[in-house]
């Protein structure tokens, strides 16, 4: 199992994302192309970087700088949680307005409020959950 954000896990969800049809799929049906980031709250840069084209993650790895659509930080704690129990649409609504998940580019609610997104959104992290993480 690999550390959570490496480019090791990274990958990892890379594959998972690009075989699901309920995430790359539906996403491509929407033309969506973002570059994603994540990593924790108290750091200043995030740690592992996304690039969806068409619905497809194309590369993924160690954020290098990257320009980001999306940067996503939670506490590593709360990034473990999600990644061993996984969580839905209500709990990730929660995380959010309590503060436990910043999006500090990209606009959640706008997402949430778009069902086409929204899906694909929550499944990704039943894709965290899928591969786990140290």
């Amino acid at each position: 199992m690999a550390e959570l954000f490496s480019a090791d896990w990274m990958n990892e969800l890379k594959d998972a994302w690009n075989a699901d049809p309920e995430v790359k799929d539906k996403l491509a049906e929407i033309g969506f192309n973002s570059t994603i980031t994540c990593g924790f709250k108290d750091e200043e840069k995030p740690r592992g970087v996304f690039v969806v084209v068409n619905g497809e993650c194309v590369s993924a790895g160690d954020y290098a700088g990257e320009t980001m659509d999306w940067d996503m930080r939670a506490s590593r704690a709360d990034w473990m949680k999600w990644v061993e129990k996984g969580i839905g649409m209500a709990g990730m609504g929660t995380a959010f307005a309590m503060g436990k998940l910043k999006f500090l580019q990209g606009d959640f609610k706008g997402m949430l409020k778009d069902p086409r997104m929204a899906g694909p959104f929550i499944k990704s992290f039943g894709l965290m959950k899928q591969i786990g993480a140290e």
